[in-house]
């Protein structure tokens, strides 16, 4: 079996947040989705949960700290090229995200971009050519 991810948000909003990943491609699964939790399925490997904050708060005693203010993690996801990113970020951006908080990144091999939810948590979205970005660092090895 794959190894799985699920990434645990907490929301301000749940109807909101469930509504944006929805309007960016991400599917809810009802199986477990209730008034504090919606599973949003992004890929067969990588779900997000978003909880309320009570809901999240019964899993850590941690104080949630406000994603429009601070950043404790970023979190990536892969594209299959440079226009899927340019695509994808024109869908998060037209579903209400905040486009480009970072800078966007090209290094060549290797193309990013990011963006907000509404909870101001911050996805990045990055396309990679592999064997260019192997080529790149044996270079950068040997010198």
């Amino acid at each position: 079996m794959e190894k799985m991810i699920f990434v645990n948000l907490p929301v301000s909003d749940l109807a909101r947040s469930k509504t944006f990943y929805e309007a960016v491609g991400a599917a809810n699964n009802p199986q477990f989705t209730d008034d504090s939790a919606a599973m949003m399925v992004i890929s067969p490997t990588i779900s997000v949960m978003l909880l309320t904050h009570e809901r999240f708060s019964g899993f850590t005693s941690r104080k949630i700290p406000n994603a429009q203010e601070t950043a404790q993690v970023l979190l990536c996801l892969s594209e299959e090229s440079r226009d899927a990113v340019d695509a994808r970020m024109a869908r998060v951006v037209g579903a209400g995200a905040v486009g480009d908080p970072n800078p966007k990144q090209d290094h060549g091999f290797m193309y990013g971009r990011s963006f907000a939810d509404p909870d101001g948590h911050i996805w990045e979205l990055v396309w990679m050519d592999v064997d260019a970005a192997m080529a790149a660092n044996a270079e950068t090895a040997e010198a």
